[in-house]
């Protein structure tokens, strides 16, 4: 069964404060409601680019807000992040939230970003191999960079929430080598071959692969995220104009598509949005092969530029009418089950004397 998650978008058209208000709503509301998980973005440098440079501040204010609901990043960028830094909030995130933290890292993030921490993008792979060594050393209890020194507070089974994001084949095999978690992304661009292949025709090859890496003891963890905004039928249109910018340009900047001939709902379909009514959302999603083969479904409303008000209300929708519709699972054993879906220990703490491969 498919566990419900929710994965915020702190890109409104407001200040900072509110929109970090709206986010911390938004995931107390998403508990309320069901669902298992809530995940947060990194991004540095701008109001435009997601909003949140430190998310496990965020978290940490979301843990004083919520009981159940597990706190996800997704993702850290490690290579511009000292490692020793990010596992020892981890770490005190975990405590302060009572064992909820599941940790989505990668070596991507927006390369201009790269300058102003000292590093290169064209590195960006070699230098994610590196830090996330010192991660996991870190997290697992390990003297960090040859020295005796070990994080406080200690990082308990933190190492075995890690998650691995990747675009590719080869990136969900070296999640499963390590038995990690595997995160999937809402949309990615397709291949000359084939530009309108269907989503599910791309990550359902990378979950293949990343089920075959698994080693012995380690239990598949795979979220696909996913952009869905989910109305009542007198806010269809609304949702559709509220869409209507930030698809465009997502199907520009992403698939370098010119889509100035197309209605609005051809571009949802093109950029894999499902927004509109229940039944319009529930037919879309079971159109989605890859969500059924994941463990974890998460869904955001970027690129839509929905207002507060209507996320909180698709947020009750996704989980009193699409999620029992469509199987995903939701309410307190979902949230539960998540805290233990891990690795076996016995098995990671094999893992985890190999070296770390970066994610594409």
């Amino acid at each position: 069964m498919t566990r419900l998650g929710f994965f915020t978008r702190l890109l409104e058209e407001a200040p900072a404060a509110d929109r970090y208000r709206f986010a911390l709503e938004q995931i107390a509301h998403a508990e309320a409601s069901g669902f298992a998980s809530a995940w947060v973005a990194q991004h540095h440098f701008g109001e435009h680019e997601g909003g949140l440079p430190s998310p496990f501040v965020l978290l940490a204010a979301a843990a004083e807000r919520t009981e159940r609901i597990g706190l996800g990043t997704a993702v850290l960028t490690l290579p511009i992040d000292d490692p020793l830094r990010a596992a020892e909030d981890a770490a005190v995130l975990d405590q302060l939230s009572g064992g909820r933290v599941q940790l989505g890292v990668a070596s991507g993030g927006t390369p201009s970003s790269f300058a102003a921490f000292g590093q290169d993008p064209s590195r960006r792979r070699e230098i994610f191999d590196d830090h996330f060594g010192v991660f996991v050393d870190a997290l697992s209890g390990r003297g960090v960079r040859g020295t005796p020194s070990r994080i406080y507070p200690p990082a308990g089974d933190l190492a075995d929430r890690i998650w691995q994001a990747t675009f590719s084949v080869d990136g969900g095999r070296r999640a499963g080598l390590r038995g990690d978690g595997l995160l999937l992304s809402r949309t990615q661009p397709r291949t000359e071959a084939d530009p309108d292949a269907p989503l599910h025709a791309i990550q359902l090859p990378i979950i293949e692969a990343y089920r075959a890496a698994l080693p012995d003891g380690a239990a598949p963890r795979i979220l696909a995220s996913r952009t869905a905004l989910v109305v009542d039928p007198e806010h269809r249109t609304r949702a559709l104009e509220l869409a209507e910018d930030g698809l465009r340009r997502l199907a520009q900047t992403m698939f370098g598509r010119d889509v100035s001939g197309l209605g609005i709902e051809d571009v949802a379909r093109l950029t894999d949005t499902h927004v509109g009514t229940v039944d319009e959302v529930v037919a879309s999603l079971s159109a989605d092969a890859a969500i059924p083969a994941a463990t974890d479904v998460s869904f955001q409303v970027h690129s839509i530029a929905a207002t507060h008000e209507l996320t909180l209300r698709s947020l009750e929708l996704l989980s009193a009418e699409v999620a029992p519709r469509l199987g995903y699972e939701t309410g307190h054993a979902a949230a539960a089950s998540l805290r233990s879906a891990h690795v076996a220990p016995s098995a990671h703490a094999v893992l985890a004397e190999a070296p770390a491969e970066g994610v594409s």
